[in-house]
């Protein structure tokens, strides 16, 4: 995706190997075969294994990145600044993985901080990394990582079919041309809707204690039919919002990476924003919900050299689009 050496000079993606398919969650559930795939595009998603945390599969996609932009733009371990790590499934609670990663990664100078964005946070993190590279002349790794399949409870129906785990990554520097990089970007939330998608106990509001029960450390989704309204018509707005911003109608689109939550969302997303099926990535079907990470890793995996059908080239227009619990929302115009 690069060009000379500013933007996104790098990319990388990670799926675990075990791969779980509808027919295994469909038993489980007692639900008849085709009833996943019909209402949310899904035919597999991928599980982790018992030994692996969120660290273990950022690794892999941050170093695809880091080796990308070694190769694109020449640039040293030691030119990374700043660290990003999207996730709301970290190692431990506290300290934040991103210094465990920093470390793992051999970055020794640069900062490193989580962002608990939910499924937007990717978006909120590559719009944060292209400023920060811009004021300070830096490199900035990007990664949004989730292990959501230890925090799907069983017996809901509605997590229980979407949620996946995987990785993505990228490597940012300042742009060098006023085409490149974020062109334009709208980020925001809708707290009325704060409950909808939530894990209830671990924080200030109701800590862990003896009196905790498994379904109150699981992801609850409830309301779908709400869930699905909003997120198309947020997103929607949104999409026009930074088309109207960046001065770039719909048609002047290359590449639309939604968040991979739903067929029936991004379908309905990409109708209302005009924005047709050919130019858009999809991961959702082989690889499931991976919240942040799929937008980074949709925008990896799909590319040519990976047996995908997109060549980023020079010029190229990318919208970038997602909602997530707590109802924050991001949508991001991205010159290649």
């Amino acid at each position: 995706m690069s060009h000379a050496s500013g933007g996104i000079i790098g990319m990388g993606h990670y799926a675990p190997n075990r791969i779980v398919p509808n027919s295994e969650i469909e038993d489980d559930l007692g639900v008849e075969s085709g009833w996943i795939k019909n209402r949310t595009g899904i035919n597999n998603r991928r599980y982790v294994e018992p030994e692996q945390a969120l660290t273990d599969i950022a690794i892999p996609a941050a170093q695809m990145a880091i080796e990308e932009a070694k190769n694109n733009a020449g640039i040293d371990l030691s030119d990374i600044g700043l660290t990003l790590l999207a996730t709301s499934t970290p190692d431990h609670l506290l300290p934040p993985s991103a210094p465990l990663l920093n470390h793992k990664l051999g970055l020794k100078n640069a900062g490193g901080i989580d962002m608990a964005g939910a499924c937007s946070g990717f978006l909120y993190a590559l719009a944060m990394a292209d400023a920060y590279s811009r004021a300070h002349g830096t490199i900035v790794l990007v990664v949004a990582a989730n292990i959501l399949s230890r925090r799907i409870n069983p017996k809901e129906r509605s997590s229980r079919v979407l949620f996946a785990d995987a990785a993505g990554a990228v490597i940012v520097a300042p742009p060098l041309t006023p085409d490149q990089g974020v062109l334009a970007a709208d980020l925001g939330t809708d707290g009325s809707y704060y409950d909808l998608i939530k894990i209830p106990a671990g924080g200030s509001r109701d800590p862990f204690s003896s009196l905790t029960s498994d379904s109150e450390i699981l992801m609850s989704l409830t309301d779908g039919q709400t869930v699905f309204t909003q997120a198309v018509a947020t997103q929607i707005s949104s999409g026009l919002t930074v088309l109207e911003r960046s001065k770039i109608s719909a048609p002047q689109i290359d590449h639309w990476a939604p968040h991979q939550a739903n067929i029936r969302i991004i379908k309905a997303t990409g109708k209302g924003l005009k924005i047709p099926m050919d130019k858009t990535l999809v991961t959702l079907d082989e690889y499931g919900n991976s919240s942040a990470a799929t937008i980074p890793f949709s925008l990896s995996k799909c590319r040519a050299e990976h047996g995908g059908d997109r060549h980023y080239k020079k010029g190229d227009k990318i919208l970038l689009s997602a909602i997530g619990a707590g109802f924050v929302s991001g949508s991001i115009v991205y010159g290649v």
